[in-house]
């Protein structure tokens, strides 16, 4: 049955909260999520979540039904990376709740803030081996922020309000909240409290004014200094205020992956990405500055390239982030300053004045202008980079973009200039292959009237592209661009570059006919070889307004450049074939 995507539209009124009223476990979590402004739940049905699923029959709550659990939370978390609310899935016990378990920890290493319910077997058989049953609270313990056990249905409210909290405040998270079947039937008085009131939890978000004045003060001087803006930016909703202060300071912002699209990348202070397959520029600012602002970044092996005494070794560092264990972590820092980047900036920014940075800002563009991202073109060919500029050129930076992980996910991050926060949405911390697609339908559903664009390899896309029944479902408008080059691509640039050529299971030759695999779903398919048939399909996509998958069959041999080997320095980059 086909499904317009206007009928995702709820038209029907909330119904009376009824405080007092009894309610079923089951009736109170769904109360909950109503009391939350919860939009949209994904999820998958089983034995142990059937009272749920039996109070979501004629629900409020619009609920989408994936066609595997990963699906499910990868579509949650597109939607919460999309909006900074919490995206929420509901999974059954055993195998349903394990199925969660990759995409759990995708959000708690991208800190992004889920609400992941499970069902569990009755509490008089946890233990015994029973029929689905798994600790899942155990398994998912290092992987959430917080997890908690219902063993009362009188405290499932108290639960329900305390993960959203946990979850959205603070450094974000997922929060994992499993209900045994017998607490879901279980009755009691309904409540709710109207706040969260947690002992040894009190996130820091205004830092003191001494760490405001030494921020400024260490920043004063400097002559080569840059801004190092990270995904903690962009949860803080601190996009504006990055501008700002950078306009005002004339200092330089480098964006981690996580962080792009917080900074405008045709700025004329935007340096692009660090790191393995970053900018040239970008890696020579952090190589000669002497000054090094970390806002909202964890200084990871992507950037320091697990090298950490030699990474910006002419600079003071500071580091600004909202997660105290993160400060000087990593790197050794001059300055640290514990509280959200947004008030952080807002705190700084009437006293912060212009740095003398004219001469180091000419150094910079003329980093740029002889060492820009590049590659070969060939007559007859379709080249990856080709698609990823054409998506560029036709959508301004201003589509929402998701990624699964690879050699696509870099070049959409090197050739695609965000000009909007919260339009890149990709695995980066965990790396998830599978992530980008069901992202995309989450991130959709959030912004209906927005171009989505799923830029997959054709490896991760067969990992989760049985979600297409909710394309064709629903008629969610998403843009999927597959870059085929039937291999998967970054293992064989590895295998090619420091396994001396010695191809080891890469080959994805006998991948299924995509354009078929599509209208099989009921969606569009199309198909290009050629720049020619690729400029043809992309306009015709564009101009089609439901869903479509575009196969760009491109060169199988092309490699991600520049890139620094794992254990070198910045200063020792590839910059590519010529």
């Amino acid at each position: 049955m086909s499904v317009e995507a206007a009928e995702l539209t709820n038209s029907k009124t909330v119904p009376d909260i009824g405080f007092g009223e009894e309610l079923t476990g089951a009736e109170a979590l769904l109360r909950c999520l109503i009391l939350e402004q919860v939009e949209y739940v994904f999820g998958y049905p089983g034995g142990a979540v059937l009272p749920i699923y039996d109070s979501l029959y004629g629900s409020y709550l619009r609920h989408i039904l994936t066609r595997h659990e990963q699906g499910a939370i990868h579509a949650a978390d597109g939607y919460a990376r999309a909006t900074g609310k919490p995206g929420v899935v509901i999974a059954t016990s055993g195998p349903g709740a394990t199925n969660l378990v990759t995409g759990i920890a995708t959000a708690q290493m991208d800190s992004v803030p889920l609400v992941c319910i499970t069902g569990n077997v009755p509490q008089n058989l946890i233990g015994t081996d029973a029929f689905q049953e798994a600790n899942i609270t155990g398994i998912t313990l290092p992987i959430t922020k917080h997890n908690y056990f219902v063993r009362d249905v009188r405290d499932l409210p108290r639960i329900v309000k305390e993960a959203f909290y946990i979850a959205t405040t603070g450094r974000p998270g997922p929060v994992l909240i499993d209900i045994p079947k017998d607490v879901s039937n279980q009755k009691a008085p309904f409540y709710y409290p109207d706040r969260v009131e947690i002992r040894g939890y009190q996130p820091t978000i205004v830092p003191t004014d001494e760490e405001i004045q030494r921020f400024l003060e260490e920043i004063k001087t400097a002559k080569k200094p840059v801004i190092l803006a990270g995904g903690g930016i962009i949860a803080a909703n601190a996009d504006q205020e990055l501008l700002a202060f950078a306009e005002k300071t004339r200092i330089p912002v480098i964006n981690t992956f996580m962080g792009l699209g917080s900074f405008p990348g045709v700025h004329e202070l935007a340096l692009n990405m660090p790191g393995m397959h970053g900018s040239y520029t970008a890696n020579q600012a952090l190589l000669q500055a002497d000054c090094v602002i970390g806002l909202g970044v964890r200084f990871d092996d992507r950037i320091t390239m697990g090298r950490t005494k030699e990474f910006a070794p002419n600079a003071k560092i500071i580091h600004v982030d909202i997660d105290p264990a993160e400060l000087g972590k990593n790197v050794s820092t001059l300055v640290t300053v514990a509280g959200d980047v947004k008030s952080t900036l807002a705190k700084a920014l009437p006293h912060a004045s212009a740095c003398d940075t004219e001469e180091w800002l000419a150094q910079l563009k003329a980093w740029q202008a002889a060492y820009p991202y590049r590659y070969k073109k060939e007559d007859g060919a379709l080249k990856p980079q080709e698609v990823i500029e054409l998506l560029y050129e036709t959508t301004r930076g201003e589509a929402i973009v998701t990624t699964d992980v690879g050699q696509h996910q870099m070049w959409v991050a090197q050739y695609y200039k965000f000009s909007r926060s919260r339009s890149l949405i990709s695995s980066g911390g965990l790396g998830t292959m599978g992530f980008g697609f069901p992202a995309a339908i989450g991130a959709q559903l959030a912004h209906p009237d927005r171009t989505v664009i799923s830029v997959v390899g054709d490896g991760g896309f067969q990992m989760t592209n049985q979600e297409l029944a909710i394309l064709g479902q629903y008629n969610i408008p998403v843009k999927v661009v597959i870059i085929n080059n039937k291999c998967l691509g970054m293992v064989r640039q590895w295998q090619e570059i420091f396994y001396d050529n010695r191809y080891s299971q890469v080959d994805l030759s006998c991948s299924p006919d995509f354009v078929k695999l599509a209208e099989a779903y009921g969606v569009k398919g199309l198909r290009a070889t050629t720049s020619e048939e690729a400029r043809a399909v992309w306009s015709e996509a564009l101009a089609h307004k439901g869903p479509v998958v575009i196969d760009f069959q491109v060169v199988p041999e092309e490699n991600v450049y520049p890139m620094v080997a794992p254990g070198h320095t910045l200063d020792q980059m590839v910059m590519g074939e010529e």
